[in-house]
């Protein structure tokens, strides 16, 4: 994974791979108005470096709050690498995990020719025609299901080190990476670089989104890295967008980075300043017409490269970011029915799409709880979506037992506490999920090796 620290006019990124297959998240795909133009719940990647580190340090005075209010939401998958080779494999099971899970992924790309004009997050593909060929590669990954492409933070926001030749060479390759991800999934969602409210003005982002070839986006990022209120970053985003309608492209939306702007503005730095918050939980529900969601695209936590390795998970800068936020909201039951759309065909993986149909087990008609187990899965592994329902009254805090079939094994788990790996296992509510409605659901899942075909849940409350 690969993570920037975007500034004023530069950034650092420290450049790190995450091997394997990103297993699938919270297997609900929730609809419903967004009021912009995307719907449905976002993927939580379960290999990211804070699942695996709260996963690691069960036992840390800091891990429940990192778990509930950082671990437990859907961030941007970086890719980074110059990997033209094994690029395509890399997107390619990322997304076979995000679809099998009926959710949507996003994935933030990071590999412009001359990126960071040199400075620390200086990478990328050696020059703009092997540019070309990896996202080539990366476009065949991409499935045929809604993803999120977060196109190349900085490389319009910062051009000062490019003459006008290399500014017209990369605004072509920009446009051509765009329509190049658009035929090879038609339902990518692709957004360009709008830096943030207080770096370029909006006519000036607006000028260089329209040489970059927006009109073939669906619209522009800002505030990737920084720290700008979502309300300033909402204003600066309708200026950008009068000013696209006022150039003849209109329909163009924006989103938001919210990982880092739930407190104090200033030093750009979060390594170093204690006044940091997590700000808005991921979502597509923005009830703003010009605002397709709210993301994590930096996960947070990572440092910026003040005083730690840029890129690098600290435990410290998290617990600072989420301790005395909100607690997340509580995931309401699905409202539409999941897509029937067929998974991708590109391989590895092959993941089928859900053997077992998502749980439609009514309330208990009295107190307590019910639990239904929904299972993925694909050869050697599979994730599992487990619905928990009150009866006609509330309940405060559940305990959900899981049957597994022989030679299963769970490896990872969300919005639950695992006692055991295999056999009968508990899972307990976590701070933010055990109040639950009377006659509503709230959610978990895992994942695991094996077969879980079969997999049984109770509830108790």
């Amino acid at each position: 994974m690969a993570i920037l620290s975007s500034r004023r006019s530069s950034a650092a990124i420290s450049v790190a791979a995450v091997a394997g297959l990103a297993a699938a998240g919270v297997g609900l795909a929730v609809g419903g108005a967004s009021a912009g133009t995307v719907s449905g719940s976002l993927y939580r990647d379960p290999s990211s470096a804070v699942v695996r580190w709260v996963a690691a340090n069960p036992g840390d005075s800091r891990a429940a709050v990192i778990r509930d209010k950082i671990a437990s939401q859907p961030q941007a998958r970086w890719y980074a690498n110059f990997n033209p080779s094994t690029i395509q494999s890399e997107v390619s099971s990322f997304i076979g995990a995000a679809n099998a899970a009926q959710q949507i992924p996003v994935l933030s790309v990071y590999e412009i020719t001359n990126r960071d004009c040199g400075g620390a997050s200086a990478g990328g593909a050696p020059d703009l025609n092997q540019y070309q060929t990896w996202v080539s590669n990366f476009a065949r990954g991409l499935g045929n299901q809604t993803v999120l492409i977060i196109l190349e933070t900085d490389s319009l926001a910062l051009q000062t080190c490019l003459s006008t030749s290399e500014l017209n060479a990369r605004n072509q390759a920009l446009t051509t990476a765009t329509q190049t991800i658009k035929s090879g999934n038609p339902n990518a969602k692709v957004y360009l670089d709008g830096g943030h409210s207080t770096w370029n003005s909006a006519n000036d982002t607006a000028n260089r989104l329209r040489a970059a070839g927006v009109q073939y986006a669906d619209g522009f990022f800002t505030n990737v890295s920084n720290f700008n209120p979502t309300s300033s970053e909402a204003n600066f985003g309708r200026a950008v967008i009068s000013a696209l309608n006022g150039m003849g492209i209109s329909g163009k939306r924006q989103v938001i980075d919210t990982s880092r702007n739930g407190g104090a503005a200033g030093d750009w730095c979060a390594d170093d300043n204690t006044d940091r918050r997590i700000g808005q939980y991921p979502t597509t529900n923005t009830g703003d017409a010009n605002i397709d969601a709210y993301l994590w695209v930096k996960p947070p936590g990572e440092a910026d490269g003040c005083r730690y390795t840029a890129g690098s998970f600290q435990p410290d800068l998290a617990f600072s970011l989420a301790n005395g936020a909100p607690n997340p909201p509580t995931t309401a039951p699905p409202t539409t029915n999941p897509p029937t759309t067929a998974p991708p065909t590109t391989a590895p993986p092959t993941t089928a799409p859900p053997t077992t149909a998502p749980p439609t087990t009514p309330p208990p008609a009295g107190n307590g709880c019910s639990a239904a187990v929904a299972i993925n899965q694909w050869n050697g592994g599979f994730t599992a979506s487990v619905n928990v329902t009150a009866g006609s009254a509330a309940i405060n805090g559940w305990t959900v037992t899981v049957a597994l079939p022989g030679g299963a094994a769970i490896t990872g788990t969300w919005n639950a506490q695992a006692s055991g790996t295999s056999g009968t296992v508990r899972f307990t509510n976590v701070g933010y999920n055990g109040q639950v409605g009377a006659g509503q659901t709230t959610n978990f899942g895992f994942q695991g090796t094996g077969t879980g075909q079969g997999a049984t849940a109770t509830c108790a409350a």
